[in-house]
């Protein structure tokens, strides 16, 4: 399981452009950081770089258990992280208990894991709905169900609480301190602060 999560001297261009560059991160469980800066500044680049989205130009990224050890990156990131993007990756022609299902299956869990989303982000009614049919905040509820779903070490997280209300932000907190008192991690991409402890990590960027 992944214990700590170490960062250093990591680059990452898109294009022709250099958006960060000799970065350096160190996160233990039950820390979390907030990543700051303008629009473009590299912080869903970051995101998808630890969990092997996109290879960075140069740096290292690793994860290590509880012992210092370090892990295997590919079996770390394939069993151990969750991403949650901007674009919830959900199949609008299935229900929502036959999406959740699929994730959760998909992504391994267990009975008391799927019971414990539906209930902790109040899904019970959407289930029989059409994806397609949710709101925007419904479907990041739903999206958010396979965090708790199907628990995983390291939660990255780009702009989560976006399309929810006051009311399903305050749950989602909730279920962030849970995380981090189970000695998860959470790296999140944000504009306004989390209802959390952080630190912050500002990319900078242009406005």
């Amino acid at each position: 399981m992944i214990h700590a999560l170490s960062i250093s001297g990591l680059s990452v261009s898109r294009g022709e452009r250099r958006l960060f560059a000799g970065l350096d991160l160190n996160l233990k469980a039950g820390e979390a950081v907030a990543l700051t800066g303008a629009n473009g500044a590299g912080k869903t680049s970051l995101l998808r770089a630890i969990g092997g989205l996109i290879r960075p130009d140069a740096g290292e990224v690793a994860f290590h258990d509880g012992d210092g050890n370090p892990l295997d990156e590919r079996l770390a990131r394939g069993r151990e992280t969750h991403f949650l993007g901007h674009q919830d990756g959900l199949k609008t022609g299935r229900t929502a208990r036959e999406e959740l299902a699929f994730q959760c299956d998909w992504l391994g869990h267990t009975q008391y894991g799927l019971d414990h989303a539906i209930e902790a982000f109040g899904l019970n009614p959407l289930l029989d709905l059409e994806v397609r049919r949710l709101s925007a905040g419904q479907r990041r509820r739903l999206a958010m169900g396979r965090l708790v779903g199907s628990p995983r070490a390291l939660w990255l997280l780009d702009e989560p609480m976006a399309p929810l209300d006051a009311r399903w932000r305050a749950v989602f907190a909730d279920q962030m301190r849970r995380h981090l008192d189970a000695d998860g991690l959470i790296v999140a991409a944000v504009h306004d602060p989390l209802p959390i402890p952080t630190r912050a990590l500002d990319l900078g960027g242009l406005t």
